[in-house]
């Protein structure tokens, strides 16, 4: 497997949560890495919401601090995003997205930099 699956997106009203997950290879979690969650909403460009990488540096966008956690655990080869106390502009298409042999630097939220993406999972913040 080189693509990541998400999963774990859904509707939720205001103020609710979610966890959105992230399934990669063994084999990206053997070494370097970099993971990102970007989302993209209809009409708008793809943005960086969180990232961690193998010394588990995490990184946040602005809009999401102290809101949403990004963790893994390696003994699953997965990734989450936790997202607590969501609001309707967090509403989007989810995608995790990887690249190995480097580790997140200030980097972390351009798409540009990472080689394998998944198909995303949608969330969906009613008000």
């Amino acid at each position: 497997q080189v693509q990541p699956v998400e999963s774990g997106g859904g509707s939720v009203q205001g103020g609710g949560s979610l966890t959105l997950s992230c399934v990669v290879s063994e084999y990206t979690l053997s070494a370097n890495y970099c993971v990102s969650w970007f989302r993209q909403a209809p009409g708008k460009e793809r943005e960086g919401v969180a990232g961690i990488d193998t010394i588990s540096s995490t990184h946040y966008a602005d809009a999401v601090k102290g809101r949403f956690t990004i963790s893994k655990d390696s003994g699953k080869n997965t990734l989450y995003l936790q997202m607590n106390s969501l609001k309707p502009e967090d509403s989007a298409m989810y995608y995790c997205a990887y690249s190995t042999g480097r580790l997140c630097g200030t980097g972390w939220y351009l798409p540009r930099g990472f080689d394998y993406w998944g198909q995303g999972t949608q969330v969906t913040v009613s008000s």
